[in-house]
């Protein structure tokens, strides 16, 4: 048995009895939000503020065009990824991820996934931390075992015809959802204690997880557990072997990693692992994997540190400097704010949004320093740790982090974002337990859907405040521009899409200049829907409310046609995606 940190899927998986167009999220759209900026320097990525004056009358009309010659940055088309907490395993939800109940074999898949996986759904990445650390609660400490994630799947789905969709009956689902509301209090114990229980992979569980992501067209990636120590304090490889060699047999397409948060061992455990011996250790790890043909070239990515701060960071250079060149891309993690204190106006706090970038810089900055040009995952973000508050953290407001965590890695150069998480016991996730949308995950369905890989930069005009001596203006309307989605076939080659932030209480006007003028545009408008505002956990498109049609069939998402020239008015506290169709842009004519 090994004890697990995490799975990552890549292609927006949707839990068992998720319906099958849940999966569809993660399908044919990258996950790619592309941002940008418009500086007189390429390396100045700030975005611009627009916010009128006080004592001008009139609302302001801001004027924007997009540089359509050339990408500022190009994102991996898996850039939107997922995290499925791993305590999935110990309170049921496994069951009805993989294979049906009573099959062990990897016929059969759940029902709500499947219907997304059919469109090869290519990028959305799961990830799940350990059950046996807070950070199956959301907290940003996961250090015990291994954490496996999924990346993105080359399976053709049309080869994979003995997956089948298992059925689940509703009492079967109602008695999972009791045992899961019991668990979720046991880890809430185990978290205010800061004890901890080992959560044990078995061999049939790993079958599970991997059957369930083969027939989703999904690519797993395992973290093995990094706690099992020689006398000497190295690394104590002779579990995750004989998991290896298990999986090798079974001839598993997984790559892999090597604990989790590791800077943390010391307050979660009693035992530490500097930054020089966990690098020890990855080499270690590579040289495992080589041995065995099956693995001999799969991907390796670590070290999974949390927070940059400044112990993290000299944790950090010490891993680089020994294995640097090991790993494939520099795994990191952020939460932004305590779930437990969390208020809604917390979510429209420009200041909060863009802490994520002076982080972004610190872990760029090491990583260039060792190994120039190595790519970056942001591998956990969630809104809130705790595991979230209801009704906030798994609500409209949120959404406004989640875009612009979006819309701001993509312009850093950020390669992979995993977002914790898609199923889990907290309110972080995307789908609650009765499998239904929640607003983070319509927002991340739109984004998959209408956003490329190539990042465009934006260039803004119109009044803009002055900031008084020594203070800074932060933008409280933030635009991001990329190539539109090769896989979505309702646009040619060619388009751009917006996508925007309005935290302003008032409606701000965009008008379309220079190589956007006149051209015609499809507007899809997210707004809260329902009595409750901000804490709805509903959303309407172009006033439409979204919700499921049946249990494997997701609503069509129709845009609202804009004639060509017509101003773009964006109300208060919404966010919003603007395809600018047959803009023949140069630098999105081609993939």
């Amino acid at each position: 048995s090994q004890l697990i940190r995490g799975f990552l899927l890549s292609g927006m998986p949707c839990p068992s009895s998720c319906p099958p167009g849940l999966l569809a999220l993660m399908a044919p759209g990258l996950a790619l939000m592309a941002t940008f900026s418009l500086p007189s320097q390429a390396g100045d990525r700030r975005a611009l503020p627009v916010e009128k004056p006080p004592g001008v009358k009139g609302r302001t009309l801001i004027l924007l065009d997009v540089n359509t010659k050339s990408p500022v940055r190009i994102i991996s088309e898996n850039f939107l990824s997922l995290q499925l907490d791993p305590s999935i395993i110990h309170d049921g939800w496994l069951d009805f991820l993989s294979p049906g109940r009573a099959a062990p074999a990897a016929e059969e898949t759940l029902p709500r996934l499947q219907a997304g996986a059919g469109h090869r759904s290519p990028g959305v990445a799961v990830h799940a931390p350990s059950r046996a650390s807070p950070a199956a609660l959301g907290s940003p400490a996961f250090p015990h075992g291994p954490r496996p994630y999924i990346v993105r799947s080359d399976i053709a789905l049309d080869k994979q015809k003995g997956c089948k969709i298992a059925q689940h009956p509703d009492i079967m689902l109602e008695l999972q959802r009791e045992k899961a509301a019991q668990m979720h209090l046991v880890l809430l114990k185990e978290q205010f204690s800061n004890t901890y229980s080992n959560l044990t992979l078995t061999a049939r569980s790993l079958d599970k997880l991997y059957n369930f992501a083969d027939c989703s067209g999904l690519h797993l990636i395992f973290a093995l557990n990094a706690l099992r120590r020689n006398p000497n304090n190295s690394w104590n490889s002779s579990n995750a072997l004989s998991l290896l060699k298990y999986s090798a047999s079974k001839k598993y397409n997984i790559s892999w990693e090597l604990g989790n948060e590791p800077n943390n061992y010391r307050t979660l455990t009693g035992r530490s692992v500097n930054g020089s011996q966990l690098g020890k250790d990855y080499t270690q790890l590579r040289s495992l994997l080589q041995l065995i043909r099956t693995y001999s070239r799969a991907h390796l990515y670590g070290p999974n540190i949390g927070r940059p701060r400044k112990n993290v960071i000299a944790f950090l250079e010490g891993f680089m400097k020994v294995a640097g060149g090991t790993v494939d891309a520099v795994t990191w993690q952020h939460y932004y704010i305590d779930g437990r204190v969390a208020k809604v106006t917390d979510f429209l706090k420009t200041r909060l949004l863009d802490t994520l970038s002076d982080q972004v810089r610190k872990i760029q900055k090491v990583v260039n320093t060792y190994t120039p040009g190595k790519k970056i995952w942001l591998e956990g973000v969630g809104m809130t740790t705790a595991g979230g508050m209801n009704n906030l953290s798994d609500s409209y407001a949120a959404g406004f982090l989640w875009l612009n965590t979006l819309g701001l890695l993509a312009s850093q150069g950020i390669d992979v974002v995993v977002r914790h998480s898609f199923l889990d016991h907290g309110h972080n996730h995307l789908v609650d337990q009765n499998f239904n949308p929640l607003p983070d995950y319509w927002l991340s369905l739109l984004y998959k859907r209408l956003i490329g890989p190539k990042v465009l930069a934006i260039h803004v005009a119109g009044l803009q405040r002055k900031p008084r001596p020594g203070r800074v203006i932060r933008d409280k309307l933030r635009i991001y521009a990329h190539c539109t989605s090769y896989h979505n076939h309702n646009y040619v080659r060619g388009s751009i899409t917006l996508y925007i932030i309005n935290l302003h209480r008032s409606r701000k006007k965009i008008k379309l200049a220079g190589t956007l003028r006149d051209k015609m545009v499809h507007q899809y408008l997210l707004q809260p829907y329902g009595k409750d505002g901000l804490h709805s956990k509903s959303v309407q498109l172009n006033g439409q409310p979204l919700a499921m049609v049946d249990d494997g069939t997701l609503p069509e998402l129709k845009p609202r046609p804009l004639r060509a020239g017509r101003t773009l008015v964006i109300p208060p506290l919404t966010m919003s995606f603007y395809v600018v169709k047959n803009v023949n842009a140069l630098a999105c004519r081609y993939r």
